[in-house]
């Protein structure tokens, strides 16, 4: 059974899994303990859930047998909770209910909601639905005096120095207004698998920060949101490299992106390399395909810099569909470290509209072409001022 994030509010973590393996494995003959019969948790909305949920936490972590946490069906109230380990043995957290969090997001004196840390061999599974209540946080209202409250909404996941962690069947949710809620973002992570899951958010569906490498993405559905983006990197000293990202048999409806790779001029060095995107479908996409070295989002940089962040080894391959604008191809590459072995192989994206066909603009990058190419690769110029991207 999936389980179901929606319109996550707040500066929230509502999963991090740091130092961890976490794998779609454990419980098996260990004990079953219902947060409701064993430790008086309220499906009443009201009652806070927290206290039971680490009561029965602290319980199953400690056992040397592998158990299983339940939460039952009902809407339950969780004001916060941070689930640590090491624990002794597999655990599973299976979730049938929906669990509700603050509807105002001044009351949170943190920037996380529900966090999972330092644990191994953990399960989270059921038909249940994890709801940020994300409306006030969007329209930030209730925020002042709060420290956390001024950037919400941000993350609904946020996977952070990881390792062997799976999401499928996975939903994730929120308006299509909503500004800045990611729908998973992974960084400094290592065997991430995102598998057979739908994202539809008001960002980037899938962002993958620095330190990132051995992620899969496979059978997502995205829209509406930014599509998955790779970045931005270069922003920060002490940059971790990103190595090894692949991306495939993916549908893209209705986003601003598609697949995207994007870092800030004149900023940090750093390297991004051995990205691949593969049999992609994209229907009324805004930009499908995109590498934007100069990512510079409100105007907020050294624009007329360079990008300092090397970018090899990249590959599109079977890309089809249609492109909302024209620019249906945008490689934008950095003068002073210009993109290297980048292929384009079987593209057929179309755009129709009074602005005329899809085109491919190209800058300091000379791709390798197989296959059907439609739009013609390389073959528009670039504008004076490109259209910043979100």
């Amino acid at each position: 059974m999936a389980i179901q994030f929606n319109c996550v509010s707040s500066m929230l973590i509502l999963v991090l899994l740091s130092i961890s393996s976490v794998e779609g494995q454990g419980g098996g003959g260990g004990g079953v303990i219902d947060v409701v019969a064993k430790f008086g948790a309220k499906a009443d909305e009201k009652t806070d859930l927290s206290k039971p949920l680490l009561d029965v936490w602290k319980e199953a972590c400690a056992t040397t047998s592998p158990a299983k946490i339940v939460i039952p069906k009902g809407i339950y109230f969780l004001s916060t909770a941070t689930l640590d380990g090491p624990c002794k043995a597999p655990i599973e957290l299976q979730v049938e209910g929906t669990v509700k969090a603050p509807a105002n997001p001044g009351a949170f004196k943190e920037p996380k909601w529900i966090t999972f840390n330092r644990i191994e061999n953990f399960k989270l599974f059921g038909g249940g639905l994890f709801d940020g209540q994300g409306t006030i946080a969007y329209k930030r209202e209730g925020c002042k005096n709060h420290d956390y409250c001024g950037s919400l909404p941000i993350f609904h996941v946020n996977v952070l120095g990881c390792k062997n962690i799976t999401f499928e069947h996975f939903t994730v949710s929120a308006p299509d207004e909503s500004p800045n809620t990611d729908g998973i973002h992974i960084g400094r992570s290592d065997g991430v698998n995102v598998l057979n899951s739908e994202i539809k958010i008001g960002d980037d569906c899938v962002s993958i920060g620095d330190g990132s490498k051995n992620l899969v993405i496979n059978g997502v559905t995205y829209g509406p949101g930014h599509g998955i983006s790779i970045g931005s990197l270069g922003l920060f000293k002490n940059e971790e490299p990103v190595d090894g990202v692949t991306v495939k048999n993916c549908s893209f409806t209705n986003t601003s992106n598609g697949v995207r790779i994007k870092t800030w001029p004149g900023a940090e060095r750093g390297t991004c390399s051995n990205i691949h995107f593969e049999d992609i479908t994209v229907t009324n996409v805004s930009s499908p395909i995109i590498i934007d070295q100069k990512y510079c989002p409100w105007n907020k940089c050294k624009i007329n810099e360079e990008s300092k962040v090397k970018l090899s080894n990249i590959s599109f391959k079977n890309i089809h569909g249609t492109s909302a604008l024209p620019e249906a191809v945008k490689i934008i590459c950095s003068a002073t470290l210009p993109c290297e072995n980048v292929e384009l192989a079987d593209i057929e994206i179309t755009h129709s509209g009074p602005t005329g066909p899809a085109v491919s603009q190209c800058s300091n990058v000379k791709p390798k072409v197989s296959g059907k190419q439609n739009p013609a690769p390389c073959s528009a110029p670039l504008p004076a001022k490109p259209t910043p991207t979100a």
